[in-house]
């Protein structure tokens, strides 16, 4: 069991905060620029533009996430998480086919505002019903109907954030911006994990004794998991109001050919359904949302269950669980930039062949886990891997291969359909593992600590990660066209 003197808990509780600033401040400043031409007024502009905006994209993962926190402290069963989820991942994946439509429409800044006003009441709301003692662990239904609630407003946020960048990012930059979007996805991930497990220890200490068992009025201190994140969130929308623009245009400098799908396009009177019907009819953006319901699965597979794994066999006090947040943070910045660097200079902006690459590592991880699981330690540092991993992917193709395929006048349908596939993919492994499905024991139960009782978890892994592997390579050579490229795409050659 790990143990720690008072000076060692401080500079665990330090160490890793100041490594990450550390790490992210190199990255930035060091990163590789593709020249278009920018002035240095319109990039600190741009700055300026995308900093609030990412940001708030970033708190809205700590008022989803906190929902995985309070299964992880013993605030709802691994069953009733796993249906919970199920229906508010379901909920974000098909609300594309209204949402997407709306950011193209509305522009991103609004969306974004509209994200973070929801997300903020919905988190607000279970926050004060709990602590209330209106519900609690137990109130399922109402757990669900309120989670799916967040969700729905959660998902206009990966929507806005690439709808505005997809105006102020040149095609042949974004693989960089692609690694900007895995920084915040990475900080969105600290701040749930590592922030929401010390605002539960700080709310309810019970929870997260084991040598206690937290009473119903101990179990009420877990309100502040939904009541920090909605107040950060206030914080957050008033910022995005104040900065966040849609175009360059609209921030008083001039607007400029981004060279994507759009380019040349004249914007039509064309109705949602008529832009989604093309973009599922086009088979590059078909298959990257096939790819993406891939790395859903496995994105949500390591990020949602590794914890009750090392609970479960007692390596819930290693280094790497105890600060999850932030080794998956780092993980996360290290694939987004090694994937954004990568995809604009070696590949010249194509975001295919990174994926299949990084998608090795997926395949490649999810194998070596299944020898591996009697060593926890071990699996906690493949686990890491593969979360740079699939956050790069991610980057990639939600991020930056949907603006660059769907064109900047089409990018909320392009983000909405892609991101959909993310979040049916969620959906999937929350039955799998944890919902009516389950493959998977119980936490605190006997089965739990039993290692082979938990091979199912990467053994599930294995096949989703080949098929995600196979339709990568598929379109290794994928590449855009101007304008022309929704309407007939450039196919890998054979």
């Amino acid at each position: 069991m790990y143990d720690a003197r008072p000076m060692d808990k401080l500079q665990q509780e330090v160490v890793p905060i100041l490594l990450l600033c550390g790490i992210i401040a190199i990255v930035v400043t060091r990163l590789p620029r593709v020249e278009v031409g920018h002035t240095r007024g319109f990039l600190r502009r741009r700055t300026l533009n995308w900093v609030p905006l990412g940001l708030t994209y970033a708190f809205l993962y700590m008022g989803r996430y906190n929902m995985t926190v309070l299964k992880n402290v013993q605030g709802i069963t691994q069953h009733d998480f796993g249906n919970i989820d199920f229906w508010g991942s379901l909920v974000y994946g098909v609300s594309f086919l209204l949402n997407g439509p709306l950011a193209d429409r509305l522009g991103g800044r609004r969306t974004i505002l509209i994200a973070a006003a929801g997300a903020l009441g919905a988190n607000a709301l279970i926050g004060l019903l709990w602590l209330t003692g209106v519900i609690d662990g137990h109130s399922t239904m109402t757990l669900t109907l309120l989670f799916t609630l967040n969700m729905y407003f959660q998902s206009f946020g990966a929507v806005s954030i690439v709808k505005v960048n997809a105006s102020w990012f040149h095609l042949r930059e974004r693989g960089t911006f692609g690694g900007i979007f895995g920084i915040l996805i990475s900080l969105g991930l600290y701040f749930a994990f590592d922030w929401g497990s010390r605002i539960a220890a700080a709310g309810c200490p019970a929870c997260t004794a084991k040598t206690a068992k937290p009473s119903p009025t101990d179990l009420q201190g877990l309100a502040w998991l939904f009541l920090a994140p909605a107040a950060i969130l206030a914080v957050f929308w008033a910022m995005s109001f104040v900065f966040v623009r849609d175009t360059p245009a609209s921030a008083g400098l001039k607007d400029f050919d981004v060279a994507d799908a759009s380019s040349g396009e004249v914007a039509t009177r064309e109705s949602s359904v008529q832009v989604i019907v093309r973009m599922l009819r086009n088979p590059i953006i078909l298959t990257i949302a096939l790819i993406e319901l891939c790395s859903g699965f496995l994105r949500q597979g390591i990020l949602k269950w590794s914890g009750d794994f090392a609970r479960g066999v007692g390596a819930a006090g290693s280094y790497v669980m105890l600060h999850w947040g932030m080794v998956s943070c780092i993980a996360g910045i290290t694939g987004g930039m090694f994937a954004g660097v990568i995809s604009d200079h070696l590949f010249r902006s194509r975001r295919l062949p990174v994926s299949t690459a990084l998608y090795v590592i997926m395949l490649a991880g999810s194998i070596a886990l299944v020898p591996l699981l009697g060593v926890p330690t071990g699996v906690s540092w493949i686990i890491a891997f593969m979360a740079m991993a699939i956050i790069g992917v991610h980057g990639m193709l939600s991020g930056v291969a949907s603006q660059d395929f769907g064109g900047r006048l089409h990018t909320g349908v392009a983000v909405g359909l892609i991101d959909g596939f993310v979040y049916l993919g969620t959906a999937l492994q929350d039955q799998v593992y944890g919902g009516y499905g389950s493959l998977l024991p119980e936490k605190g139960t006997e089965a739990a600590k039993v290692v082979s009782n938990w091979q199912a978890w990467p053994v599930a892994m294995i096949p989703v990660a080949a098929i995600g592997l196979g339709l990568s390579m598929r379109l290794w050579n994928a590449q855009v066209k101007p304008h022309t490229a929704t309407a007939a795409p450039v196919l890998p050659a054979k």
